[in-house]
């Protein structure tokens, strides 16, 4: 029976997620939305013989109407509940969400007013990819949020870096910063309200594992994936084994697949380029003209992609090129690409393709619903917070999702060779 459940509001920070539970020694089973009544003692039987220590459930919740992300996030804890869960972890992006209509601030009170909880911390560091909390100021690489590059974030653009006036216009509860591994006694005192929240400050993983072992007794704490790996270590101890995780390597193709035009990801394609490895560059206007199809893009894989021979096909582009391409209309181009891509990959799968990488948080959702693969296994992380993840439904699939900035400049070459049953390298 799961000991540990989390609340994740998007597919890739549900992954992101769940790699960290499996880097603290749990099994972990992610539910692409709420199971469906008996779904998962079914999915557990197809997929390997262990049983999950921890669940994760990714919602859609991160831009959705608060309402509607409140009531989908209590839905989804009354399941883990019924699972058994003693803790719930509500999981958001390490780059918070500054936005007045933010839902942060919505599902945290309501999460916390349902399992009657009255305190929780608001924890979005994730040391390990830059992003820390220091007297309760959310830091990217060093750089305050609101003046890193998330200040022009098209979704949520970032006017503070201080979390407890990020979350003033979203939350009805106070927010106390504090020290890492300050007793909770002190902060009763600073308020009497029924309902508060603890801003520990948090740089690094020695600071993880202090503030899990303060308040890693709560029924409900919420944060960034940093904090998980510390969590499942002690959930670990407590429990009787470690926990089953599927192998890396399969046997059969792989297509990787890419439409985040960040930095990052930006620099991985250029260095798979770099390889002399096969590569398949959408234009937005062809596409939208009908000069470039699906018909077209995926004759172009199947004539040049075999077992030892990944394809790279990407929409990713500079800022210059993103700009004027959305001159056709943003949500029109987004569409388009993501289209494609996301029929790539289904395309694929029926081919026999069992290795399916994709770059991007839209593209990663794009592909997900495509796919409609409704429960995974996870297993090792090709890079911090992004797992190799094995469907339920078909255990021959290995799937790996990335958000745009995360993964090394060699992220395509290092996740085929971990999931290649082939010497990749001479």
């Amino acid at each position: 029976m799961a000991v540990f459940g989390c609340i994740a509001d998007d597919f890739t920070g549900a992954s992101d997620a769940a790699s960290f539970l499996v880097k603290g020694g749990m099994s972990v089973q992610l539910y692409n939305g709420v199971p469906q009544e008996n779904s998962h003692d079914t999915n557990v039987k197809k997929g390997q013989t262990d049983t999950p220590q921890a669940l994760v459930i990714a919602l859609k919740t991160r831009t959705k109407k608060s309402h509607d992300a409140v009531a989908d996030s209590i839905e989804a804890a009354k399941f883990l509940l019924s699972q058994g869960v003693k803790q719930i972890y509500f999981k958001y992006c390490s780059t918070f969400d500054s936005t007045t209509e933010g839902n942060i601030g919505p599902v945290a009170d309501a999460l916390m007013e349902y399992l009657k909880v009255p305190f929780t911390l608001l924890c979005p560091a994730l040391p390990v990819n830059g992003r820390i909390v220091e007297n309760g100021r959310l830091l990217v690489n060093g750089i305050p949020l609101h003046e890193s590059h998330m200040k022009n974030h098209p979704l949520t653009p970032m006017w503070d870096c201080r979390i407890d006036k990020l979350m003033e216009p979203q939350s009805k509860y106070a927010c106390i910063t504090t020290s890492v591994g300050q007793p909770t006694g002190h902060a009763d005192q600073e308020t009497n309200e029924k309902f508060y929240y603890l801003i520990p400050d948090y740089s690094n993983d020695a600071d993880g594992e202090k503030i899990a072992a303060v308040y890693g007794h709560l029924p409900l704490l919420t944060g960034g994936s940093g904090l998980l790996e510390s969590l499942a270590q002690i959930w670990t101890k407590k429990l009787s084994s470690p926990g089953e995780i599927p192998k890396n390597a399969t046997t059969g193709q792989a297509i990787l697949l890419a439409g985040s035009c960040s930095k990052a990801t930006l620099d991985q394609i250029a260095w798979y380029q770099k390889q002399g490895h096969p590569c398949y560059q959408l234009d937005p206007f062809k596409v939208l003209a009908g000069d470039q199809t699906i018909e077209d893009v995926w004759a172009f894989v199947w004539k040049h992609s075999s077992e030892k021979n990944a394809i790279l096909v990407f929409s990713s582009d500079i800022p210059e090129k993103v700009k004027e391409s959305q001159q056709l209309g943003v949500d029109v181009v987004a569409s388009a690409l993501e289209n494609i891509i996301a029929a790539l990959a289904v395309r694929a799968v029926d081919a026999g393709y069992t290795r399916i990488v994709s770059a991007g948080g839209e593209t990663s959702g794009a592909v997900t619903k495509a796919l409609g693969f409704s429960s995974f296994w996870i297993g090792q992380s090709v890079a911090p917070g992004v797992p190799i993840m094995v469907p339920v439904e078909n255990p021959d699939i290995r799937l790996i999702l990335k958000s745009g900035n995360f993964g090394q400049e060699d992220f395509f070459g290092r996740v085929l060779d971990m999931t290649s049953n082939l010497i990749m390298k001479p």
